[in-house]
């Protein structure tokens, strides 16, 4: 029987569709804006998995929101080792803290678990690697994707294959962990640091780590303005390759955001210039995506390099509701594409994923498209 530890970071992934580009130090303005906790729901779909598989297993919890609720529902009865600190504010809302991660860690060691499968961003994972670290336990770790930005090699790439993974692995290997400055990252900054190195499962379905992808882009950037039709509402994601596309249809985007650009009416580019429309929405939430929305849309995002990654990683605020009324345009450098095996998708609906799977044309260059398979 594998014994596994599980632990849930409640508060990983709020500021996503918000907009907030994290979650650190930001729970309350995250509340504010409407955010609802997604690490729970998540952490489920892992375990519904994994239930699914039939592996003999037990699971090790901590108590309430933090994991033994989300073991309960996928129809496991945990052996709670432990609970947060906090019991809860004036709202009712279980304040955890990373200090609870770290308890719950340590419970499980002491447990002798034979994996800890936990559900947060790379801070949760620094949390749990750290812990081990000073435990010198080599016990290995596996994230089923929660947080906001996920740069860390030790997370599946969508919670059902952590799932799965967890319930199959037959070794482990080193992966790293790292994490960014989220105050930072809000001022359009990447600064990753590698922060711990843990053992994980070793599985294709593990994400890689955050890798840059080279080459020009500004031909592609140049067929994407050439082709800008009249009134269409333009959703342009966030990194270098779509920043470029919004340079030239003549603003300065945000780089690590979202924006929508509509184009004019009467027209795409004029003779010289760039093509004629407004921003209607800078380094928007899912919200105001959703609000600004037109009779015709285009999504237009770029795949993490190294990961593959269209949706679901960094670029949260694209929201199932944003996605589905519009026509999805991908861009990617050659060189990029070279360095992946496939494209995915973690939208947090596993329908859209569906319907996102298969063969899409991917622009490389002004004219060029190459197929690329989403998985």
């Amino acid at each position: 029987m594998r014994r596994i530890g599980v632990v849930v970071n409640p508060i990983a992934g709020m500021g996503g569709r918000v907009g907030l580009k994290g979650t650190d130090g930001k729970v309350e303005e995250a509340r504010e804006r409407g955010a609802e906790p997604r690490a729970p729901e998540r952490a489920r779909a892992a375990l519904d998995a994994l239930a699914e598989t039939d592996a003999s297993v037990e699971i090790l919890a901590f108590e309430g929101v933090m994991g033994a609720d989300a073991a309960r529902a996928a129809g496991f009865d945990p052996v709670v080792v432990g609970g947060p600190e906090s019991r809860g504010d004036a709202s009712g809302e279980i304040e955890t803290t990373a200090e609870d991660t770290r308890a719950a860690v340590r419970a499980f060691a002491d447990r002798d678990a034979d994996l800890i499968l936990f559900a947060g961003g790379d801070g949760t994972a620094v949390d749990v690697a750290e812990t081990l670290a000073d435990l010198d336990s080599e016990i290995p770790i596996l994230g089923v994707p929660a947080g906001v930005k996920i740069y860390s090699s030790v997370f599946a790439v969508r919670p059902r294959e952590a799932g799965i993974v967890a319930a199959s692995f037959d070794d482990v290997e080193t992966g790293e962990v790292n994490d960014v400055d989220e105050d930072a990252y809000r001022a359009q900054e990447v600064s990753t640091e590698l922060r711990a190195i843990a053992k994980t499962p070793v599985a294709e379905q593990r994400q890689a780590s955050k890798q840059s992808g080279g080459g020009s882009v500004a031909t592609l950037a140049e067929g994407v303005a050439e082709e800008v039709e009249p009134g269409v509402t333009y959703v342009l994601g966030p990194g270098g390759t779509v920043g470029a596309i919004k340079a030239e249809l003549g603003f300065e985007g945000t780089p690590l955001g979202v924006d929508v650009w509509r184009a004019d009416a009467d027209g795409g580019a004029d003779s010289g210039g760039p093509p004629s429309g407004e921003v209607v929405v800078r380094d928007g939430g899912a919200a105001e995506i959703e609000a600004a929305l037109g009779e015709r849309n285009v999504v237009v995002v770029s795949p993490i390099g190294g990961q593959g990654f269209v949706f679901g990683r960094g670029n949260q605020q694209i929201s199932p509701a944003v996605i589905r009324p519009s026509t999805v345009e991908i861009v990617a450098t050659r060189a990029k594409l070279d360095g992946l095996d496939a494209l995915r998708v973690d939208t947090g609906d596993p329908d859209l994923d569906a319907s996102l799977r298969g063969w899409h044309r991917v622009r490389v260059g002004r004219y060029e498209r190459r197929l690329v398979d989403i998985q």
